[in-house]
């Protein structure tokens, strides 16, 4: 058996022992909510208000969460208009207790488990431990010599230094001669 209720403007579908964040409600304890359509174990739909208006989910209040961050930022282009808002839905958990079904609504009560009082005939199987790949050291290269922060050497200078010079004026004159 389900029911859809309705609540913080959203619509949920809810069965019994269901664990739901609806919009936060200021309260504690057990809430009521009249269901806008219900479906028994049978699959009968029941939508008419004559027929939900004595039925009731009953739930209880577990906890608040909040939702993410979400961050709003306007910007309008070359205006200096900037505005920086932010926001975080807060949350109230809801756990179904029951379902108060109308007159003529079928039950399906469930079965009473057994308790495990006979043992499985079959033994355990003794599983041998996985077998997993050791993972490899990867050492970091070592680095030349003089190759520390920001420092270039010999050779790389005398490339940098030839690069610059073939681009003055002078240069290109000799070049070209």
């Amino acid at each position: 058996m389900y029911a859809i209720i309705r609540t913080g403007g959203k619509q949920a579908k809810v069965h019994e022992g269901d664990v739901i964040d609806v919009e936060h409600l200021r309260t504690e304890g057990e809430i009521e909510f009249t269901p806008l359509l219900l479906v028994d174990d049978a699959g009968t739909v029941f939508s008419q208000r004559d027929a939900l208006k004595d039925t009731r989910v009953v739930a209880r209040v577990v906890g608040e969460s909040a939702g993410p961050k979400v961050d709003l930022f306007k910007y309008k282009a070359k205006t200096g208009y900037r505005r920086h808002q932010g926001h975080r839905q807060r949350y109230t958990t809801l756990e179904v207790m029951r379902i108060d079904a109308p007159a003529g609504a079928k039950r399906n009560d469930p079965e009473p488990k057994q308790a495990a009082a006979e043992p499985t005939a079959e033994p355990a199987e003794a599983k041998a431990p996985a077998v997993t790949k050791a993972k490899a050291k990867v050492e970091p290269k070592a680095k030349a010599p003089g190759a520390a922060k920001g420092k270039a050497s010999g050779a790389a200078k005398e490339k940098a230094s030839a690069a610059t010079k073939a681009k003055t004026p002078a240069a290109r004159k000799k070049k070209e001669s």
